[in-house]
């Protein structure tokens, strides 16, 4: 027979246990809650001489518990300390990002090889002691799940401020062109004047004056060239689905855009788009 004890302050955690092996459909296994001092006790005994399984299983029943109740805190305690400079609600922002870059499998990959000596050598298990000290690979990992985070925040802050200003621009300068019409198919941009020719595109990105340090998108030189002629209106040929770079356009321009998809520019382009599939 084996027997283990898991220990915590916290009787929210035992009854949460005590929930799980309930459903849990694995014989042999006798349990019970004793509470001793300022401790709440989940006492564990397995019958049967393979006592394989049931490690796997109490490793499984604190990964569950380290997920459910410590991993929150874990981030918010990486978080507060590595980036205190930041202020209250921006480290509530990176704390919901951190969502994005939490792959449970993963996870529990991590915190199943951090324990699995330890549980085969111990009874006692101590909760908050397993966290605090035995754990360290997951630790490590949500370091970077915080500082991808981080990242993901301090880009989408800037992608912020830089629409900001590009919208400030186009409210306050006068427009130098009537209309112009952007053609939007296969991830690229063709922009025609107002008597339908092709307006040529700066290539080199070294030359536009209006682009963010980061780069956004694939159509930068187009943003930049409509921010130079700064149109009155936009006629968005859509061909394809929208993407991000739609998406700049929309939050940049507003009311300036006019989304179109069933004009004869756009039954012209999806003709071609249909004759060059056809041809491949």
């Amino acid at each position: 027979m084996k027997s283990y004890c898991i220990k915590t302050q916290n009787e929210e955690i035992i009854e949460y246990l005590l929930n799980k092996l309930s459903k849990l459909d694995f014989p042999n296994i006798s349990y019970c809650k004793k509470s001793f001092k300022i401790y709440y006790n989940l006492i564990m005994h397995y019958k049967e001489e393979d006592t394989e399984k049931f490690e796997n299983i109490v490793i499984s029943l604190i990964i569950d518990v380290i997920i459910e109740f410590y991993e929150n805190k874990l981030l918010k305690r990486i978080i507060n300390s590595n980036y205190f400079y930041f202020d209250e609600f921006e480290r509530k922002l990176i704390l919901e990002n951190c969502d994005e870059f939490l792959h449970q499998n993963e996870i529990r990959e991590k915190i199943f090889y951090d324990l699995m000596d330890y549980v085969k050598e111990k009874r006692n298990l101590f909760l908050e002691g397993i966290v605090n000290f035995r754990v360290r690979t997951y630790i490590s990992l949500l370091d970077n799940v915080v500082d991808m985070a981080v990242n993901k925040y301090i880009i989408e802050k800037e992608y912020k401020e830089f629409i900001n200003l590009l919208k400030i621009y186009v409210n306050t300068t006068n427009s130098k062109t009537e209309i112009v019409h952007l053609i939007y198919t296969h991830g690229e941009s063709i922009l025609l004047d107002n008597e339908k020719n092709i307006i040529q595109i700066e290539g080199s990105i070294n030359n536009a004056k209006y682009l963010s340090d980061i780069s956004f998108s694939s159509n930068d030189i187009a943003l930049n060239t409509l921010l130079s002629l700064l149109p009155q209106k936009i006629e968005l040929h859509l061909i394809d689905k929208e993407d991000e770079f739609i998406n700049t356009l929309k939050l940049i321009f507003e009311n300036r855009i006019r989304v179109c998809t069933e004009c004869n520019i756009c039954k012209t382009y999806k003709m071609i788009n249909k004759v060059n599939l056809n041809m491949k």
